[in-house]
């Protein structure tokens, strides 16, 4: 398939003329600012782009970028993305969703949208709340979580949307939260990659859950909770000032990670591991790291390309044609077929 060709654009370029409604510190602003930000450095084009989106308050999305877009149901965006690419492979889709329209009603369709590796990029705001629908706790809300249905507090354990996508076959994970200024980098990252990019970006709802993302997304002592992945460099995290440098290695008798201090910068003779980005069974103990006793994973997880969906596909139907003469009239007229005149009367003996 030919590369999606690509232009010269401003920010502007991507702002549509309507008036962006979100709650006043919606988090949302935030991934919005960054994603049109993004589109003229990665050469995007807004006549082949497209932003597909299902319900809440995530999905809106669409109606603010200078950009064709589909606003379709509850947690069916992946099925309308695949249509759209299948229709038009040179189209460059971006799924817009959210904890509740992705991770609930639309956890199959996301799935399978995953597995079969369509050529995309999934942006899947993580509030942990239902905000649209008024602040019910949704399928990553925190256990002891009190919302207008759990108001003793969650017992559900909490679904993690990274986990669930490298479950699902992803070749690609993404993580980033709304107000970093790392997120253009994770989404140019997963834009590059051919194939579904799954990108969780935590998203701080002001009115149903406001600050959930605080211990870990506060600026101040960030360094310490924060752990920036990049392929080719060591896990390192924390700063001299802050309590010290400190590392993610690997337990060998445990086969877990587990983390290590850092003295005079020897990382190495610490055993501090250097990310791999194509290291499926790292990433996997990445995404479940305990926030805590770890810091928060973020930037690009996992990246490992495969063939694409729409990529095999259209070329089986292509080989389906091959040497074949498509003829529809002769098509339909194959077999039994019966004509009917006009002066022939009712059938008899039917």
């Amino acid at each position: 398939m030919n590369a999606i060709a690509t232009i010269t654009t401003t920010l502007k370029d991507w702002e549509s003329d309507q008036e962006v409604r979100w709650c006043p510190g919606c988090g949302d602003y935030a991934i919005l600012k960054a994603v049109q930000r993004t589109m003229p450095e990665i050469g995007a084009n807004p006549a082949t782009t497209v932003f597909v989106s299902g319900i809440g308050c995530s999905s809106r999305f669409p109606y603010y970028m200078a950009s064709y877009g589909f606003h379709t149901i509850h947690g069916r965006a992946p099925a309308f993305a695949t249509g759209i690419k299948l229709s038009n492979p040179e189209l460059d889709i971006w799924l817009v969703t959210g904890d509740g329209d992705g991770m609930s009603i639309g956890g199959n369709h996301t799935m399978h949208l995953i597995r079969r590796n369509l050529n995309c990029q999934i942006m899947l705001f993580n509030n942990e709340i239902y905000g649209l629908t008024k602040g019910q706790y949704s399928p990553t809300s925190r256990q002891g979580t009190t919302s207008p249905t759990t108001p003793l507090g969650s017992v559900d354990r909490p679904a993690s949307p990274a986990a669930f996508a490298l479950g699902s076959g992803a070749r690609f994970i993404g993580r980033g939260f709304d107000v970093s200024k790392h997120l253009p980098d994770v989404l140019k990252a997963a834009h590059a990659h051919r194939g579904a990019a799954f990108i969780e970006i935590f998203q701080n709802c002001i009115v149903y859950n406001k600050d959930v993302f605080e211990d870990f997304a506060a600026p101040k002592g960030a360094e310490d909770r924060q752990l920036w992945l990049k392929n080719g460099e060591p896990m390192l995290f924390g700063s001299d000032k802050t309590g010290g440098v400190k590392g993610i290695a690997l337990d060998a008798e445990k086969l877990t990670l587990k983390v290590v201090d850092v003295t005079d910068g020897d990382w190495q003779g610490a055993g501090v591991i250097v990310h791999d980005v194509t290291n499926r069974s790292v990433a996997h103990m990445l995404v479940e790291m305990p926030f805590g006793p770890f810091p928060m994973a973020l930037g690009v997880l996992y990246d490992d390309p495969r063939p694409t969906y729409e990529d095999a596909v259209l070329g089986q139907d292509a080989q389906a044609r091959e040497g074949k003469n498509t003829d529809l009239r002769k098509l339909l007229a194959k077999g039994q077929t019966w004509t009917v005149s006009e002066d022939q009367g009712p059938l008899s003996g039917v």
